[in-house]
C-alpha cells in the first residue's frame, strides 16, 4: 500500500502529458508536381464550341474550387484574353458538383476537387480565325502541405481546332535569366543537406502512455476487484492447473484484442477521408464537444452519477459466457469485463481518444494508444494466473479506490480546459487568456488538494477517518503545486511555468499582451533582403518561413506550434524571422518582372510578389511546398536541414536549437 500513491502520482501525471504528445513525419524536400491539366475544344455547331480543362491529382491532393470567399484558399481561376473582340463567353465556366466541407482554420465553407476534376466553357465565335488565350489560375493542396498559386496557360486555334500548352512565341531574354540568378543565393553546406526520415517514436509513446491508463484503469472500483475474482474462477474451476493457466492467458489476450478492436472504425473514417482525423485538433466544434465530455466524465469520477452502458448489453455477454464453454465462453467473459468496467474506463479511454485523434498520428496512433491501454488491463489476469502467491500482495479493495477515482476527476476537469482553450485560440474568441487559463488550473489545484485533507468530500466518500500521512503528504505536494501556478498569473519573468509547457496558452496570449504586429505577434519580414539586412545589424541567424495566407498547414504551424511558449521565446530572441508568402497577389513593379523556366522547360511568368517567393524557394532548395523552414547564419551557411510540416514542438524545438548551437560553437 505504501506505493500505490507513487504509482498513482507517476501515472496520473503520464496520463495527464499524453494529450500534448505528437508523431512526426518530416517531408522530404523535393519538386512536388501533383497535378496536370489537359483541355479540349469541341465544336457544337458553326459558331458555338465548348471548352473542357481537366485536372488529374495524385491521390492525398486536392484542387480548390472557383467561389471562395475572401481571405480563403486561393480560388481555381479561368482568365480569357480579349473576350468580346473574335469570341464571346457564353455564361460561367461550370465545375463539378461537390459537397461543400467547413475549415475551421479558415473558418468558411469551402469546396475542392480531388483525384480529377473537369470544367467547362461555352463560348460563341466572331471571328473564324480566332486564337483563344487562357490562363488557368489555381493551388493545390495536400493534409501536410500547399503548394504556391501557379499559372497554366493555354491557346486554343478554332482554325484547326487546335490546343497548345504554353505561351505563344514567348522567348527567355538575357534579362530574364539574370533576374532568375539575382534570386540565387550562394548557399554554404547545401550538399550536407540530408532530407528527414519519418519518425516513429511518437507511435512508441503513445502506445506507452495507453500502457500507462490501463494501469490507471486497474485501479478503479471497476476493474480491481475483478483481478482476483477473476484469476481465482480459472485456476480452481479447471480441470488441471496447466487449462487453468491457459484459460487466464487467453482470457487477457482477448482483452488486449477487444480494445484494440475498438480503434478500428477510425482507420474506415482516415480512409475515407483523412481530414476528418488530422483537422480535429482545429476544429472548433470537436474540440467543444470534447470540453463538454470531459466535464460529464470529471463529475462521473466525483461520484454524481455513473456512466454506464445498457445493463441488458453486459446480461446477454454474462449469459452467453456461461451457456457457451471453450474459447468463445471466455471471449465473452472478455466482453463482459469490457463493458461493465465502461463507467471507469470509459473516461480514460475518452481522453485517450481525445488526445490521439487531436494529434497528426491520427488512427494510426489511436490503435497504438488502444493497444497499450488493453495489454495493461490484460496482463494482471495472465501474471496473477501463472503467479497465484501473488494476489495475496494486493491490497484489499476499500475506499482508496473510490480515491483514486476522484484524484482521476479532478485531472479530467484540468484537462477538458485544454481542449476549451485549443478551440479559443483558432477563433481568438479571448475568453480563455493564459491568467484565466492558469486561474481555474489553480482553482481545480485548490479543489483536490482539499479533497486530499479530507476538508470536501464527495458521495462515494466513506466515513471520514484520521487523514493518513501518505494522503497528508500527496495534499501538501498538490499545494506546492498551487504555489507553482500563481506567478503565471503575473506580468513578469516568472510568468513561464515551462514545466507545464504546452497545455497552458502561450504568454502571447496574455491579458497584458495587445502585440499582433505578425504571426502571434512576432516581428516579420516579408522581404528576404530586408531581413538579411536587419539579421547583419543584429549579428542573428535567419529563420526563413515559405508560407501563405491561404496555407492551412502554416497556420496549424503557428497556432499549434509557434505558440508552445518554448518555440516563441527561441524565435522571437534567437531569430531573424523572414515570412516569405508565396501566395501574395500584390504586383511586382513592371521592372522587377520577368520570365522563369521550370525544370520541365514550361515558362513561368513572375508578375507577383508572391511568384517571386515562389520561385526563390524553387531555385534555392528544390521545394516548393508550404510550410517549409531554413536556418541560415548571415554568411549563407545552413545551420541544419530544411524541414516542413512538423506538428511536434518538442521535435520542431529541438531542430530550432540545433541552429543556435551551430552558431554558436562557429
Amino acid at each position: 500500500m505504501k506505493y500505490f500513491w507513487s504509482l498513482l502520482l507517476i501515472l496520473a501525471v503520464s496520463l495527464s502529458s499524453f494529450s500534448q504528445v505528437f508523431t512526426s513525419a518530416d517531408e522530404e524536400s523535393q519538386f512536388e508536381e501533383p497535378i496536370s491539366w489537359d483541355s479540349h475544344l469541341e465544336k457544337e455547331n458553326d459558331s458555338i464550341y465548348k471548352i473542357s480543362f481537366t485536372a488529374k491529382l495524385e491521390k492525398g491532393w486536392h484542387l480548390y474550387a472557383q467561389d471562395i470567399e475572401e481571405g480563403g484558399p486561393i480560388p481555381t481561376n479561368f482568365t480569357f484574353t480579349n473576350p468580346g473582340v473574335a469570341f464571346e463567353l457564353v455564361g460561367e465556366t461550370s465545375e463539378p458538383n461537390v459537397p461543400t466541407i467547413f475549415d475551421a482554420v479558415f473558418g468558411m465553407e469551402i469546396k475542392y476537387f480531388e483525384d480529377e476534376a473537369t470544367f467547362f466553357q461555352t463560348i460563341k465565335v466572331l471571328d473564324k480565325d480566332a486564337v483563344i488565350e487562357v490562363e488557368v489560375e489555381f493551388m493545390v493542396c495536400n493534409d501536410s502541405k500547399c503548394l504556391p498559386p501557379d499559372v497554366v496557360p493555354f491557346q486554343f486555334s478554332v482554325a484547326d481546332n487546335s490546343v497548345n500548352k504554353g505561351y505563344a512565341n514567348e522567348e527567355i531574354t538575357p534579362l530574364d535569366i539574370q533576374k532568375t540568378k539575382d534570386l540565387t543565393l550562394d548557399l554554404q553546406g547545401w550538399d550536407a543537406y540530408k532530407p528527414e526520415v519519418e519518425d516513429k517514436d511518437g507511435f512508441l509513446n503513445i502506445f506507452l502512455l495507453g500502457f500507462l491508463g490501463g494501469l490507471i484503469a486497474l485501479l478503479t472500483p471497476c476493474v480491481f476487484p475483478m483481478i482476483p475474482l477473476t484469476v481465482s474462477f480459472f485456476t480452481k474451476g479447471a480441470k488441471t492447473r496447466k487449462q487453468g493457466l491457459m484459460n487466464a492467458i487467453l482470457y487477457g489476450l482477448f482483452i488486449f484484442l477487444i480494445y484494440l478492436l475498438l480503434s478500428l472504425p477510425f482507420h474506415l473514417l482516415d480512409s475515407l477521408a483523412p481530414e476528418i482525423l488530422n483537422n480535429i485538433s482545429t476544429n472548433v466544434t470537436l474540440n467543444i464537444v470534447f470540453f463538454v465530455i470531459f466535464i460529464i466524465f470529471a463529475f462521473s469520477f466525483f461520484g454524481y452519477y455513473e456512466i454506464t452502458l445498457p445493463t441488458s448489453w453486459s446480461s446477454k455477454m454474462d449469459d452467453k459466457a456461461s451457456s457457451i464453454g471453450g474459447v468463445v465462453g471466455i471471449f465473452f467473459m472478455a466482453l463482459t469485463l469490457a463493458l461493465v468496467s465502461f463507467s471507469c474506463t470509459g473516461p480514460i479511454l475518452g481522453s485517450l481518444l481525445g488526445g490521439s485523434l487531436s494529434s497528426d498520428g491520427g488512427a494510426t496512433q489511436l490503435s497504438f494508444g488502444m493497444g497499450g491501454f488493453g495489454l495493461a488491463l490484460a496482463l494482471p489476469f495472465a501474471l496473477f494466473a501463472l503467479f497465484p502467491n501473488w494476489l495475496n500482495s494486493l491490497p484489499k479493495s476499500g475506499g482508496w479506490l473510490n480515491t483514486v477515482k476522484v484524484v482521476l476527476g479532478f485531472l479530467e476537469l484540468g484537462l477538458a480546459f485544454k481542449f476549451l482553450s485549443n478551440a479559443d485560440l483558432v477563433e481568438h474568441w479571448g475568453i480563455l487568456k493564459r491568467e484565466i487559463f492558469i486561474g481555474i488550473w489553480i482553482l481545480v489545484a485548490i479543489g483536490l488538494m482539499l479533497y486530499l485533507f479530507g476538508i470536501i468530500r464527495f458521495p462515494h466518500d466513506g466515513p471520514k477517518k484520521k487523514l493518513t500521512k501518505t494522503r497528508f503528504g500527496f495534499g501538501a505536494l498538490t499545494f506546492i503545486f498551487v504555489l507553482y501556478l500563481f506567478p503565471g498569473l503575473s506580468n513578469s519573468s516568472f510568468a513561464n511555468l515551462k514545466l507545464l509547457s504546452g497545455f497552458p496558452p502561450p504568454l502571447f496570449y496574455s491579458i497584458y499582451e495587445k502585440d499582433t504586429q505578425g504571426p502571434l505577434g512576432l516581428k516579420a519580414y516579408k522581404s528576404w533582403e530586408k531581413g538579411l539586412e536587419i539579421a547583419k545589424q543584429e549579428n542573428k541567424p535567419i529563420m526563413i518561413d515559405f508560407t501563405g495566407w491561404a496555407c492551412v498547414n502554416c497556420r496549424k504551424m503557428e497556432e499549434q506550434v509557434w505558440s508552445d511558449p518554448a518555440v516563441y521565446e527561441v524565435l522571437k530572441n534567437n531569430y531573424v524571422l523572414i515570412s516569405l508568402y508565396v501566395d501574395d497577389r500584390e504586383d511586382l513593379p513592371q521592372q522587377e518582372q520577368f520570365s522563369y523556366v521550370r525544370a520541365n522547360g514550361s515558362i513561368k511568368k513572375i508578375k507577383t510578389i508572391g511568384d517571386k517567393w515562389a520561385t526563390f524557394q524553387t531555385v534555392n532548395f528544390q521545394n516548393n511546398s508550404q510550410p517549409f523552414y531554413v536556418l541560415l547564419d548571415t554568411d549563407l551557411n545552413l545551420l541544419n536541414s530544411p524541414i516542413g510540416y512538423t506538428p511536434n514542438e518538442k521535435e520542431y524545438l529541438a531542430w530550432l536549437n540545433q541552429g543556435v548551437q551551430k552558431v554558436e560553437t562557429e
